[in-house]
């Protein structure tokens, strides 16, 4: 048998070299070159490194996309920091206090004269026993000549009375003024709201003082036959070089007087009340509410954000060019193997 079959591959050579031919082809589709991948298929290869491809350049755009709302963020920061700048906000604040500096009022009479002066506590007003009368002074009071600040020709003289201190006990001023005789339609007395009376006592220059608070104040009148109330509130303002002026607001009610002497008269009385409105002194200021410090926080905030979207975005493109390098390898090496 071993002679016979010795005989048979002899004759037929050709055919063994084709067999094994064939099971050499068909053992070399079954083998993979790369040892990496291990028992996956070229096919399943190929489809993990497309996916890792595609998520790179979403998260590429994404970033991109992060880059560009970064640049819009700090554009629009630094267009609402100017506008900013540029209208500041009004702020109010309220201060409490339990005494106020007395404030000074300066009467214009002209021609009428002081009859009487109180301090009454708690809105508790005696009626009058003599109206039309003089009666007590009680008020700290001064009298004081000077020129008119915008015509200096025309000389002023004006009667300075202490107002109200006391704020808790309501305390008032009740004053009362009295006209023989008036070459007018209508009577009124002119009256003038400052600051601080001890600023105008202590000065030295009165005539000085009661020119600039007149340029700085505004002027009220009260009427005859009438009893006017005035309530005070003190508002001070602060300007943006730092200095503070200070002004009234007040709120005046008016009641008829009925004058009930017994004998018609032709003169004219002047009653007049003043007392604070509230314990409470209002000051106003223009503040800034763009912060200089937050805004460079926030914008070290998002270039911070940009260097790292950028250093990302230069990580994932090198990522994908040594991605596509291995591809390009893994492909020459399974060519040249099949070669």
């Amino acid at each position: 048998q071993l002679s016979e079959d010795v005989e048979r591959v002899s004759e037929n050579p050709t055919e063994e070299r084709e067999g094994e031919m064939e099971v050499n082809e068909d053992s070399s589709s079954v083998i993979l070159p790369d040892g990496e991948l291990g028992t996956t298929t070229p096919s399943l290869r190929f489809s993990k490194t497309c996916l890792k491809n595609v998520f790179s350049v979403i998260l590429l755009f994404i970033y991109l996309l992060l880059m560009a709302v970064a640049v819009f963020l700090v554009y629009q920061t630094i267009s609402d920091f100017r506008e900013k700048l540029k209208h500041p906000v009004m702020s109010v604040t309220y201060k409490e206090v339990s005494l106020y500096d007395a404030p000074g009022i300066a009467f214009y009479p002209g021609k009428a004269r002081l009859l009487s002066c109180k301090h009454h506590y708690y809105d508790h007003i005696p009626p009058l026993i003599n109206p039309g009368q003089p009666g007590d002074i009680e008020c700290t009071t001064q009298r004081i000549n000077y020129t008119d600040p915008f015509t200096n020709q025309t000389m002023k003289y004006a009667l300075v009375v202490q107002g109200p201190r006391d704020v808790k006990k309501r305390e008032l001023v009740f004053l009362q003024f009295h006209l023989n005789e008036t070459d007018q339609d209508f009577s009124a007395i002119d009256y003038l709201l400052f600051s601080s009376f001890q600023e105008f006592v202590s000065s030295p220059e009165k005539a000085k003082f009661m020119k600039d608070c007149e340029s700085s104040y505004s002027s009220w009148k009260f009427s005859g036959g009438f009893r006017t109330w005035v309530k005070m509130s003190l508002v001070k303002t602060k300007e943006e070089d730092g200095t503070e002026t200070v002004e009234f607001k007040q709120e005046t009610s008016v009641v008829n007087y009925i004058d009930q002497r017994t004998k018609p008269r032709s003169d004219q009385l002047f009653f007049v009340v003043f007392e604070w409105k509230d314990p409470f002194i209002q000051t106003v200021q223009d503040i800034i509410t763009a912060n200089p410090w937050n805004m460079i926080a926030l914008l070290c905030g998002i270039f911070l954000a940009l260097f790292k979207a950028a250093d990302f975005a230069k990580l994932s493109v090198k990522w994908m060019i040594k991605i596509r390098r291995r591809h390009l390898k893994r492909t020459r090496q399974v060519t040249n193997h099949i070669s």
